[in-house]
């Protein structure tokens, strides 16, 4: 991976990441609607809205709203959280205990990413010190 080209590319990383997005989409509205309709109803809006608009260039081929690398991290670490208090409240804690571990192997998976992003700037170039 060279300093120009994110690491974001097929793979273990890319794939543990999708599912813990998955399951944050699944299991925040779950934990939520027993409460209200409408919370659960913006937790997928929030959870999957965000990440389609909001990218840092260079990290993904098409970008709506370029956003500087801390914000795409910082959405990333948004939908595991999710994954992990929602599954604890709404579901079995083996289930629970089995996403907060994806979670936990998807940040280790996710540093080279993340160390990456954290030195884009807006418009996707190195930041300069």
């Amino acid at each position: 991976v060279t300093a120009t080209t994110s690491p974001n590319r097929p793979g273990a990383a890319s794939a543990l990441r999708f599912v813990t997005e998955l399951v944050a989409w699944v299991a925040t509205p779950w934990a939520l609607a027993p409460h209200s309709v409408a919370l659960a109803v913006a937790s997928v809006v929030v959870l999957v809205g965000l990440p389609t608009v909001f990218a840092t260039p260079g990290d993904k081929p098409r970008v709506m709203v370029p956003a500087p690398g801390p914000v795409t991290v910082g959405l990333v670490l948004l939908q595991l959280v999710a994954a992990v208090v929602s599954s604890w409240l709404a579901w079995p804690a083996p289930v629970a205990a089995v996403v907060t571990a994806l979670a936990g192997l998807t940040v280790v998976l996710e540093v080279p990413r993340w160390r990456w992003l954290l030195g884009r700037d807006r418009t996707g170039q190195p930041r300069r010190a």
